[in-house]
C-alpha cells in the first residue's frame, strides 16, 4: 500500500467486495460485474477454484481481506454461499468480523448480516441450503446403490431434479447455456428447473 493509500486508509472507510468461484473454470468477472452495479467497492478480494466447503479463514484471499478491514467497513457479497457452505463456519466469519465493526452485506439476501435480524435469516438460510446438499447428496447415493444392486453401469442418471439442477446454477454462477450442456438437458429445461422458487427465497419474504 503506497503513502498515499495509507493516508486515504486513515481517513475513509471502505466498501470491500468479496467475490468466490470453486474450480479454475470458472470466472469471478460474473460476481464482480453485479456488486459493481450496486455498489461503489473500494478493494476487492478474491478465492478462485476455491470450494465452500473450505473454512473462510483458511482460503488466501478471504485471510488477506480479513487483515485489511477496519472498524467502519461494508463488506458486500453477491449470496451468503460466496462466505461458505457451512452453516456454524459462516456464523463464525460474520461474528469475527462484526467484532471488528464491519458491516457484511449480501446483494441476492438483500440484508445486512452483521445485524440481530440478518444474523437470525443468515442461520436459516444456511441451514436450508446445507439440508438442500444434503438431501441432492443423499439421493444422488442411493441412486448410485440402487445402479449396483441392479448391476447396470454407474454414470449419469438420465433423471435430473429441478432442486439439483438449480443448486449447481447457483453454486457455479452459471448461465442457462453453461448449465444445460453441464447437465446435458436443453435451456429450456434449465428455465423450468430455476424458475421453481428456492426455499432460501421463501425463507427471506417470510
Amino acid at each position: 500500500m503506497s503513502h498515499s493509500d495509507h493516508n486515504w486508509r486513515t481517513l475513509h472507510m471502505a466498501t470491500i467486495g468479496y467475490v468466490r468461484v470453486s474450480t479454475n473454470d470458472q470466472s469471478v468477472e460474473a460476481q464482480k460485474h453485479s456488486l459493481a452495479e450496486t455498489y461503489a467497492v473500494n478493494e476487492w478480494y478474491e478465492d478462485a477454484g476455491v470450494s465452500g466447503a473450505v473454512k473462510a479463514l483458511e482460503r488466501p484471499g478471504f485471510a488477506a481481506l480479513v487483515a485489511y478491514v477496519r472498524k467502519g467497513d461494508t463488506l458486500v457479497v453477491s449470496a451468503v454461499d460466496r462466505l461458505g457452505r457451512d452453516t456454524l463456519d459462516v456464523l463464525s466469519t460474520v461474528e469475527a468480523l462484526q467484532s471488528k465493526g464491519v458491516s457484511i452485506i449480501s446483494k441476492r439476501e438483500g440484508f445486512d448480516l452483521s445485524t440481530p435480524m440478518g444474523k437470525a435469516m443468515l442461520t436459516m438460510l444456511a441451514a436450508v441450503a446445507e439440508l438442500e446438499r444434503s438431501n441432492i447428496k443423499a439421493r444422488q447415493m442411493a441412486g448410485i446403490e440402487r445402479a449396483k444392486s441392479e448391476g447396470r453401469a454407474l454414470g449419469r442418471t438420465k433423471t435430473i431434479l429441478d432442486a439439483e439442477v438449480a443448486a449447481w446454477r447457483r453454486e457455479h454462477t452459471a448461465s442457462i447455456a453453461q448449465t444445460a450442456e453441464h447437465f446435458g438437458i436443453s435451456p429450456a429445461s434449465v428455465k423450468r428447473a430455476c424458475s421453481i422458487k428456492h426455499a432460501l427465497e421463501v425463507i427471506q419474504v417470510v
